[in-house]
């Protein structure tokens, strides 16, 4: 496990009550004709919705690793990751509640978002507790602010292999409070509103911002 790893699950615990604020009604669209719904759907819809996170972190930070490799772009690099301290910052500023300046992003995903949600939702009714697994892959694309902030990470990330576990550690820091969306749950939400744990969490991500910025321009100036 990388600090990249560890950095990225930190930040789904924190702002995963953005995800409940978007996600909190599929909850119950799952429920839909089903009289006692399965146990088994959240879990199932949260490993789609993982597996979704995994994969496009794996196909950006390959992608982006094999152009630098074949075009040795170092300088692009170091601005790559300059944008990702950028986004970083945005999205502790949101988490915060100081500037919602990440919602802007949001709004530029809903096109692609139009042709993809028909898909996730030609599978309600759930016929089968299983049809969630699906359902929860193709709703791990609906347009966040969040997943977007972690995806310029997975993009600077080098690896396939980093950029799928740093979606995925991400993920499992969201898993607490969309389980307890699940079940009805209330206590990880109270907690993840508190003002005391949002604000440290969003300092937090800040000074880390900070920071990837500070190596990014020094890679900069050193290619440059």
């Amino acid at each position: 496990m990388t600090p990249d790893w560890i950095g990225a699950f930190f930040i789904g615990l924190i702002g995963a009550g953005h995800c409940m604020g978007m996600c909190g009604g599929i909850a119950s669209l799952l429920s839909i004709g089903n009289q006692k719904p399965s146990p088994m759907i959240p879990l199932l819809y949260n490993l789609g919705r993982l597996s979704s996170y995994a994969l496009i972190g794996a196909l950006i930070g390959g992608a982006v690793s094999s152009i630098g490799e074949l075009s040795q772009f170092n300088a692009l690099l170091g601005w790559l990751r300059l944008f990702t301290a950028i986004f970083m910052i945005i999205l502790a500023l949101y988490i915060g509640k100081w500037w919602f300046g990440l919602l802007v992003f949001e709004k530029l995903g809903q096109r692609l978002w139009r042709y993809i949600s028909p898909i996730g939702k030609s599978f309600l009714p759930l016929k089968h507790p299983s049809h969630a697994l699906p359902f929860g892959f193709i709703w791990g694309w609906l347009p966040c602010g969040l997943v977007y902030s972690m995806l310029t990470w997975a993009a600077v990330s080098g690896s396939s292999l980093n950029g799928a576990g740093i979606m995925l550690a991400f993920g499992l820091g969201t898993l607490p409070a969309m389980l307890a969306v699940g079940v009805g749950a209330s206590l990880i939400k109270r907690i993840q509103q508190a003002t005391l744990f949002r604000q440290l969490g969003a300092i937090s991500i800040f000074m880390y911002g900070l920071y990837t910025g500070y190596i990014a321009l020094q890679l900069i100036n050193y290619t440059v």
